[in-house]
């Protein structure tokens, strides 16, 4: 794991999920080229995931990691470090399930899932990897479902209600 700060200010650090060798066949032979699929995240709320692609490996990391901040999303997390409610995301044909967790459990979470909240900053939450398991697949889904989880500030404006009575 490296730290890059980014243009905004964020500290973010980066692992690589997935690092594959994809061929191609043409006349005069094979064209060997790396495709890089990287996670970057501040800890604290915000992670994004990319992919590159290129003829070197550490081409194809840079190419991912410039991806990757691009398509930043920030989590809404509580006072556990844990998400505010349970919440599927979807990608593909994989869905991740996030369920909420108390204080204590840690991450229980699969490859990618963990990966991505490791990297969020998330403390506390169990998952579970539905449908399909590709790695690029899996990551993208949780990032779509952490994404979509709402505060219960969030919810309270719009009902129109007091966040009190919103987390009851």
């Amino acid at each position: 794991m490296r730290q890059i700060i980014d243009a905004s200010g964020l500290e973010l650090n980066d692992k690589v999920v997935a690092l594959k060798r994809v061929t191609k066949t043409v006349k005069g032979g094979r064209n060997m080229r790396f495709t890089a699929l990287v996670v970057v995240g501040d800890g604290n709320g915000h992670v994004g995931a990319g992919l590159g692609k290129a003829k070197e490996i550490p081409d194809a990391i840079r190419k991912g990691k410039e991806d990757a901040m691009k398509h930043l999303v920030s989590v809404a997390m509580d006072d556990n470090n844990s998400i505010s409610h349970d919440f599927i995301g979807n990608y593909g044909s994989s869905s991740v399930l996030l369920k909420r967790a108390p204080g204590g459990t840690g991450v229980i979470a699969g490859g990618p899932a963990r990966i991505v909240c490791d990297l969020a900053g998330i403390k506390n939450i169990r998952t579970k990897s539905l449908g399909s398991n590709n790695k690029q697949n899996v990551v993208l889904a949780t990032i779509a479902g952490l994404s979509q989880v709402k505060s219960p500030e969030e919810i309270a404006a719009k009902r129109g209600k007091d966040a009190a009575t919103i987390r009851a």
